[in-house]
């Protein structure tokens, strides 16, 4: 058992926050089309990533934050070495059965798909937890979706501009104009997401609130 109730909700919020990020990245490789732009639907998962962001700063602060963010950083990173272990494995043939060519086309991300999604992260992240603070220190405890919504409005900005840029704009595979629409596109339905799951935000400060209060 945790020594602490403190500590069972910083686990809870750690394992969805992690786990999040980390499908976020497996499901990344498809593209989808929203109107006509493109994008990845592994931004679906980012904004409950951020969500939860915002509840462990409220009760962990920023150190909190900054410690999980790194050690998510290291186990994405760890999933693409296991997976890049994997596709050198030969699998067996037969009818029915995944092959080579199947499974390096959904988990054979490029390198620089990793680095910018790592960075994008982490840079995202740092972001979000500073306007966060900014915000909880000229509101105090009142506001909870100004802090949290204004967060997330900024960094997932500079996170989808970053990823995209880095592995499709800087190496050639997606064209100035292209690489815009596509990153405000991936912006804007991450940001829609993320306000309709701002109600989630008061539902989880007043369970976790009310939990460590009990006796």
């Amino acid at each position: 058992m945790f020594q602490t109730r403190k500590d069972t909700v910083y686990i809870i919020l750690a394992g969805i926050f992690i786990t999040n990020a980390v499908v976020a990245e497996l499901i990344g490789g498809k593209l989808i089309y929203v109107g006509d732009a493109v994008m990845s639907v592994g931004i679906l998962p980012w904004p409950v990533v951020f969500l939860t962001t915002d509840l462990i700063n409220e009760y962990f602060g920023r150190s909190g934050v900054r410690r999980l963010s790194m050690l998510t950083a290291c186990l994405v990173a760890y999933c693409f070495v296991l997976l890049y272990a994997a596709m050198q494995i030969p699998a067996v043939n037969g009818a029915g059965l995944v092959t080579d060519a199947q499974f390096t086309a959904v988990f054979g991300q490029s390198m620089w798909i990793i680095v910018g999604s790592i960075t994008a992260f982490l840079v995202s992240q740092l972001i979000d937890v500073t306007i966060f603070h900014f915000v909880k220190n000229k509101t105090g405890d009142k506001k909870i979706w100004l802090r949290s919504t204004g967060s997330t409005v900024i960094s997932q900005l500079f996170d989808s501009f970053i990823v995209l840029g880095i592995a499709f704009w800087m190496t050639g595979k997606m064209d100035t104009p292209t690489f815009i629409k596509s990153a405000f596109t991936g912006y804007f339905v991450k940001l829609a997401i993320a306000i309709l799951l701002t109600p989630l935000i008061y539902v989880g400060h007043a369970a976790i609130k009310k939990y460590l209060q009990e006796k």
